[in-house]
Formats: C-alpha cells, sequence, structure tokens
C-alpha cells in the first residue's frame, strides 16, 4: 500500500470508532457530522478491505482486523498528539541541551563566568559550546544552524536575517603595572600617554575600534609589542612598563587577577556597543529565547 494514496484523516477516524463504537459519537468527538463520519468509515472499509466495525445490538464492535490495527493506530495518534503538535516549549531545570555561543575571547572572559554560575542554579543540565569566529564567518555560522547566539561586537550581523539586542557599551581605558612610575605623576595627559612604550592586541579577523580611531586622528604610538590574545596581556603588563589600550570589561577582569590599576584614557574613542545577535530561524525557538532571556537578565545596561 502506498503510503501516498492514503488520508492520514481516515486513522483519526478509525481511531475515534475503536475509542467509541458508535459512528454518531465518534463524529462528535472528531468534529464530523454523522454523514460525513459514515463516509470515512466507508472509505476505512475499501482502503482495508475489511468491514472493521459490525453493529452488534447498539455498538458497532471492531473486527479481528479492525482490533489487529488498533494498537498501532493508537500510537500513531499519540505520537502525533504528544511529539508533534505539542506547542514549543523548554523547561530549563530538566534540559540537557548544549547552547553555542559565538563570541571572542573578550567575552569568554566577561560573559561566561557569570552565565555559567546561573545557569548551574537555573538550568543545571544545560552545556554551553563558545566558538570563535571572524566577522565574516559569524553570520554564516549563525545561519547555518551552527549557533544559536552571538555575543559582542559584530558590525556585520545585519539586514532582516538577523535580530540583536543591546547590552551595554564598551569604552576604552588604559592598564597599567600597579607601580608603575606613571601613576606617581598624576592623571595620564595625552602628551604623557603618547611617550609611553605600547603593547597592542590586534585579534584575528576583529574590528580594531580604537585602532582605526588612532588613524583618523593621526595620533601615532610607540608600539613594542603586538599580540593576538587579549589574555597574554596580564602577565606582560604586571611585569613590564608597558601600557595597553583595552574595553573597559577586560580591563575589569584584568585588575581582578593581576596586580594592575586601570587609568583613564587621554584619547576619546567611540564607545563599542556590545550586542547579543541571533538568526531568524532561531527567534522563535523557546530554548533560544529562555537563553536569551538570560543574557539580557544578567548583562544588559539600564
Amino acid at each position: 500500500m502506498d503510503m501516498r494514496s492514503i488520508d492520514l484523516n481516515l486513522l483519526v477516524a478509525f481511531d475515534a470508532m475503536c475509542q467509541h463504537q458508535s459512528v454518531t459519537r465518534a463524529g462528535e468527538a472528531i468534529g464530523l457530522s454523522q454523514p460525513a463520519m459514515s463516509a470515512a468509515v466507508a472509505r476505512l472499509r475499501a482502503l482495508f478491505n475489511d468491514p472493521l466495525f459490525v453493529k452488534v445490538g447498539t455498538v458497532m464492535q471492531p473486527t479481528e482486523r479492525a482490533q489487529a490495527l488498533a494498537g498501532a493506530v493508537r500510537r500513531v495518534m499519540v505520537t502525533v498528539q504528544q511529539e508533534i503538535l505539542q506547542p514549543s516549549g523548554f523547561t530549563p531545570e530538566t534540559s540537557d541541551r548544549t547552547f553555542t555561543v559565538i563570541t571572542p575571547d573578550i567575552g569568554e572572559m566577561h560573559f561566561l563566568p557569570l552565565l555559567l554560575a546561573h545557569l548551574a542554579k537555573a538550568a543545571p543540565g544545560v552545556r554551553l559550546n563558545a566558538v570563535s569566529r571572524n566577522r565574516e564567518a559569524a553570520g554564516e555560522t549563525l545561519a547555518g544552524a551552527d549557533a544559536d547566539l552571538a555575543l559582542g561586537y559584530f558590525p556585520d550581523l545585519k539586514g532582516s536575517a538577523f535580530f540583536q539586542q543591546k547590552l551595554f557599551d564598551n569604552k576604552h581605558v588604559c592598564l597599567l603595572r600597579r607601580d608603575h612610575p606613571q601613576l606617581r605623576k598624576g592623571s595620564l595627559t595625552l602628551k604623557a600617554y603618547l611617550a609611553l612604550q605600547h603593547v597592542v592586541v590586534h585579534p584575528d579577523g576583529r574590528e580594531h575600534v580604537f585602532e582605526r580611531h588612532l588613524q583618523q586622528t593621526g595620533h601615532k604610538r610607540d608600539v613594542r609589542l603586538e599580540l593576538s590574545h587579549f589574555m597574554s596581556l596580564m602577565p606582560i603588563i604586571e611585569s613590564t612598563d608597558l601600557v595597553a589600550t583595552v574595553p573597559r570589561d577586560l580591563a575589569a577582569i584584568c585588575q581582578r587577577y593581576t596586580q594592575v590599576e586601570i587609568v583613564a584614557c587621554p584619547i576619546a574613542c567611540p564607545v563599542i556597543p556590545v550586542h547579543q545577535f541571533w538568526h531568524r530561524r532561531s527567534h522563535k525557538d523557546a530554548a533560544s529565547i529562555w537563553l536569551r532571556a538570560q543574557v539580557a537578565q544578567l548583562f544588559k545596561a539600564g
């Protein structure tokens, strides 16, 4: 028997007949008139080449063929009702879902500790997978269903395919070791800043907002070291007289774990808007909605 030739609505009628053993009551149960229900029973009989239901007294009793089919049809009905027709939902307390989040190394340091601590209480079975992607690949990864969320500064994630929610603005500050000679001289002036030796981080494939601003303003620094990863800054700043100009959230982390000081940067640079981004494919996914709500609760300013 070819599945394409079967009206699956007939299985609904069959199941109703098995349960109610009455054309009238079965029709009422599934919203069919008595003539429509009688027509459905006739089509079932033709489909299976069997009477299926015969009248005995006041009820329509199933034949042996109908009894043999009843269990399988009931399982199909239950599966459709419980696994297909149920509205999508997400129960964080019992979920073991793994969420993949795109974020740079700064994002890993800023977002993950607090988010993991929150998940341990709200969704103890949920797992996180943090991945790094450059500007171009981030959009492809979200669109390809290989990630649920992007956290950070991704200026290319725009257009009708992507949604975004602003979390906070990140400004640039300077990092120096705690006993740096410059700290004894008072505030860091532009002249003093440009006279210092600098370490600069250039993450691969990332937007360098402060570097671009320096080029536009014509300021030149004495750069003695260039790095690819922000994590390397902590031991270097702590043990040298180099100064680093970094986003405020990273500076706060460095200050928490090393002997460094945060100083206002004398060059006014545009702030970095930090967002969470997601693709329209997951916009109405219950689990993704829940995750975005947790991120907003934890990190959204104001």
